[in-house]
Order: C-alpha cells, then structure tokens, then sequence
C-alpha cells in the first residue's frame, strides 16, 4: 500500500503537494483516466446542488446540532463535530471524548474523498501479552472494565484535523449546542436510562469514582425523563472551544485521563507522553465497483473493506440477481468468505503488510466465490499465495476479537453536496466506565486479539505499543457511474458492523428497498459457524426459516444492535433514514 500522510501534530495543515499527490493515489485511477473522468465530474460539481441538507443520527438533540450548523451557514464537517459534540454527552454508553472514530468526508466541488482516522492507539508500554494471566486469558468482564483497556482518545484530535481541512464556522462556534446542554441540562432518553441498572449489575459505573455520582445520584439510577446536567463536560468543551486540542491532550484533562486509566482494579499504563503524541492518520480511501456504482469507503485498521469484498462476492454468487431465497443465501455466503478473510488478514496497516490489493481484486473475489462452503462448514480464509508470492500463511494466526456493540454512527450531506459519514465509539458500553472531566474513557484494547497463540505464530490483530486495533467500523458512501453522490451510509454494533452496513447498500442498490425499509429489514450475520437473524423485526421469522431449509445453522435473535442512518440521493431529493432499533432522527433542510 502506499505510505500513509501523518499529521505529526493532529492541528498541524498537510501541504498542498502532499494532499495532491494522496488524492490522486487514493482515487484508484491512473493519472490519465482521472484526467479524463475528473474534468466532466468537476465541470458538473460548478452547477448548484438542488437538494438542500440532512443530518441522520442516533439521538433528536444531535441532529438538532448539527442542523444548527447548516443553518449558520456551515457544511457537513461542521455539522459533524456539533453532532457528535452532542451525542457524546446524551448517549455516553455509545461514544465521546474518551474515544475514537472514522471519518469520511466527501467534497463534491473538488470531487475528493478523504478518511481521517482517529482511531485510539495502544500506550508506548503496550505489549503482546497485556490481558495475559498466568491462568490465561484474562476474562471479558475483566478486561473490559480494566485500566489495560484505555487506549489514548483520538475524537478531539479527528475534530481538529477534519476541521482544520475543510471546516467553515468558527472552531469555538461548533460547541455551542453540546456547551448548553452540558450547562442547562437535558433530558435523559429510555435507551440511556434503561442501561443503568443492567450496568449497575454487570459493571463498575455505578461504583467507580465520577459515573457512580453521575449515573445514579445518591445510589438510584438515572430515569428517563429526568433533567441531567454535566458541569464538568461544559467546563472540559470550554477549555477545548478555547484552546483547541491542546487543552485535551496536554495539561488538567490530558491528568485526568491518565489517572483515570491508572485506578485499580487491573490499572492500565497510559501515559502524558501518550496523549501529547498521539496523531490523527490520514488514509487512503478504497474504492471497488459494483454493478454501475462505485463503493468508497475506509482503509485498514477499518473494516470498510469487507463492505467491498461482500459486495463483489454477493454478485459473483448471483449473477443472475435470481429469486429472493437465492439472494439471502448469496449474502450469507458472500459475509462468510469476507469475514474470514477479514479476521485473519486485517490489522493495524503502519504495523502489518495487509494484502488488501489482492483482497480486493477481482481475479481473487472470482476464486474466492468457488470457496463457498457447504452451509454446516467452518468458513477459513482464501490462500493468496497464488495471487502474491511474498504472502507467507505463517505470519497470521486466526484471530476471533470479539468487537462489544458501543459505537454511534452519523451521516449529513449539506447544501452543497459535501458529505460526511462518521462513526464514533467508546467500544463497550461506557467503554471502561473510567470518569474524567465529564466523560468517560474507552476500552479499546479489547478490541485486539487478547490471547498470544501458543504456538508463537503472530496475530495480525495483536496488541503492540502505539498501534491501533482493529475496528468493525465501515463508514461507506457510494458513487453513480458520472461520480454524483448516492448513498452515505455506516452503523455501530461491534463485530457486527459489517453486517449491518452491506444489508443497506444491497437493500437499496440490489433489492429495491427504500432507505428506511433497508435499515427496518431483519438484520443477517453471518459470521463463523452460525448466521443470527434477527427475528423481531418483520419478516425475521421467514428469513429464518428461509436459511435453516438451506442447511445453515441459524441463531434466532429477538433484536440486533444496529444503528443505522442513511442518506439516499434520488433525482426527487434526499431520503434519510435513521434505525428504530436506537432514538435516531431524520431532518432536512430545504435548498434556499
């Protein structure tokens, strides 16, 4: 792969040269093809984009936010970083400051597409054995709920770089909405409420020090309806609206982070030097085709990939886009090729040589369709070795992470056609449930491969010092053959984001789907062994029964953890659509 641009300080500008010599890589297309294909595209992008704007995202007071920002006169990033400025105060058990994300943006007058990551890395002390016990594998809930788990926070440093790029407002103007909320208070939702006293139960956040106060004030967990203020999150928004990411990394916050991770039990080794040198990457966005459209989404350590990769395998496997039965098992099996390749090749790309160009080819996606195992097989992964003789099968182990489902996912196209697809996470829910000013700090370590094979091999996905974990998360947009924007979309739910975010692009692309009937259809993972379906959405029953008469072993699940939000362009304007299974909205702004 190309050498990915760093920011070496996440508030630093990339030079123009550089940024030009990245966009062309990550186009896909040879210089001259651009040339050709870029000036129509480009000449179309002067005209005015009549469609007006849309936020869709996981919470009301969110998209408030962010609509907020359009109307100011802003554009999709900062409409992004109000929104999730918001949802990291109103649904904390998803994502915030203490956490990381994906960002993809699209500029449809320069016709580019970035990806900043601003995924969380490992502290410099991390090594491979850090949940290793001398009993073995430390246990989940343990981990989980550990100091180990703290990986250093890049949300803050991704808003900076993102705006600093692109941004319109004025940096301190985009914390407005999320700083009165903090200081007035808002109104606890029935999702944030009904989590408490099951966390009071399975985890530390109604006994470690800040969320015990905070969550269940004098002992009794939070109701929905109550009015709940965050002081010490207002105070934290302040100092960053003042002293942009600096105030995050460095002085009383960048303290308190690091205490934070430090607190028994199982402290972790997070350090000052960690946050003050923590850096947002910019990577390149991979593009594959399908059909008449093209799929942009994100690079590695993403899994924005697979969303290709299942794609190209689901019309390989039906070609001739036959009955409804066919296409359920031509998805289920086109998931159980890509994960397998997925959880054996995928890591962190500064740390491991992924072979994404082969993964993605289509003279290994048409030999990987002929893989397709019999339903009660175990799917393993493809051999690349025909395709790439300096791919050695030593060098990777399986690698089953299990990914928890605490992610948020948003999407906004603004009135210019720009285009933001984010997902944010904590990684479990709360993440660590470890306070500092007002928020709360991540577990992503867990997101590696916590055991080390005993036979010395080398998991792709293993901890190491300063590298990033390997994420589920799949922010993905796709194109029309003369370039136009058509689809922005992306969803949390852990290992199961793949998942979710292909049923939407083959529910609107392949199966003629509105956005919403995609997002409402039964969710489908195929994953390993067993396929779950989800059974309490309509028509999950017959799904079911569909799969289990094909001979898979399907797990019946009453409901998925899906949250997706989805813009659609049509020639009659923007449909959004935000999933039920969370307290998402949809709202749109007509063109002026």
């Amino acid at each position: 792969m190309s050498q990915d641009l760093f920011l070496s300080k996440p508030w630093q500008q990339i030079t123009t040269l550089a940024t030009f010599v990245l966009l062309l890589w990550i186009s896909g297309c040879s210089a001259d093809a651009q040339s050709v294909d870029a000036q129509a595209s480009l000449e179309a992008r002067v005209t005015p984009w009549p469609h007006g704007a849309m936020v869709s995202a996981a919470n009301p007071l969110a998209v408030d936010a962010g609509i907020k920002m359009l109307e100011l006169g802003g554009n999709a990033v900062d409409a992004a970083i109000a929104t999730h400025l918001v949802l990291g105060l109103v649904e904390p058990q998803s994502s915030g400051l203490g956490g990381g994300a994906f960002f993809l943006h699209f500029d449809r007058a320069q016709n580019q597409t970035t990806f900043l990551d601003g995924r969380e890395s490992a502290p410099a002390s991390a090594t491979p054995d850090l949940f290793m016990t001398e009993d073995g594998v430390m246990g989940y809930l343990d981990a989980w709920q550990s100091g180990k788990a703290v990986g250093t926070p890049g949300t803050v440093a991704l808003y900076y770089a993102a705006h600093q790029r692109a941004g319109r407002l004025p940096w301190a103007t985009l914390f407005q909405p999320a700083l009165k909320l903090a200081s007035d208070g808002f109104i606890v939702s029935p999702r944030l409420a009904n989590y408490l006293p099951m966390m009071a139960k399975r985890s530390r956040l109604a006994v470690n020090v800040g969320s015990a106060a905070y969550f269940y004030p004098n002992g009794e967990a939070l109701k929905a309806g109550a009015r709940l203020k965050n002081p010490e999150y207002a105070a934290t928004l302040t100092a960053i609206a003042e002293g942009g990411p600096d105030a995050f990394y460095t002085g009383d916050i960048a303290e308190a982070i690091v205490a934070g991770a430090a607190r028994a039990p199982n402290p972790g080794s997070l350090s000052l030097d960690d946050l003050k040198n923590y850096q947002v990457k910019e990577r390149p966005v991979i593009c594959g085709p399908y059909r008449v459209f093209k799929i942009c989404t994100t690079a590695p350590p993403s899994s924005g990939a697979a969303q290709i990769m299942v794609m190209g395998l689901y019309d390989r496997l039906n070609p001739d886009n036959a009955n409804l039965e066919t296409r359920l098992q031509s998805f289920v099996d086109a998931q159980r090729l890509a994960y397998a390749d997925r959880d054996h090749f995928f890591g962190d790309p500064d740390e491991i040589n992924i072979p994404l160009d082969t993964l993605l080819s289509p003279g290994y996606l048409k030999a990987r369709a002929l893989d397709r195992f019999e339903p009660s097989e175990k799917p393993t992964h493809g051999d690349l070795t025909a395709y790439d003789a300096s791919i050695s099968g030593v060098q990777w182990a399986p690698d089953t992470t299990d990914e928890m489902a605490g992610t948020t996912h948003l999407s906004i196209i603004d009135f210019e056609g720009n285009a933001v697809a984010m997902t944010a996470t904590v990684e479990g829910p709360f993440g660590t449930q470890r306070w500092a000013k007002g928020f709360l700090l991540n577990n992503e370590m867990t997101d590696f491969a916590k055991e080390v094979p005993a036979d010395g091999r080398r998991l792709a996905n293993a901890v190491a010092p300063n590298r990033r974990p390997r994420s589920s998360m799949s922010p993905t947009m796709v194109f029309e053959a003369d370039g136009e924007l058509r689809l922005v979309t992306g969803s949390p739910g852990g290992n199961s984001i793949p998942a979710y975010v292909a049923k939407s692009l083959l529910g609107i692309l392949d199966w003629g789907l509105t956005p919403q009937e995609a997002v409402n259809y039964p969710n489908i993972i195929a994953r390993g062994e067993t396929v779950r379906v989800e059974i309490g959405r309509a028509l999950g029953s017959e799904v079911a029964s569909t799969l289990e008469a094909f001979g898979y072993p399907v797990k019946r699940r009453e409901g998925e953890n899906s949250g997706l939000h989805v813009i659609e362009v049509t020639p009659a304007g923007l449909i959004g659509a935000a999933d039920p299974r969370r307290e998402g909205v949809v709202r749109v702004i007509a063109a002026p």
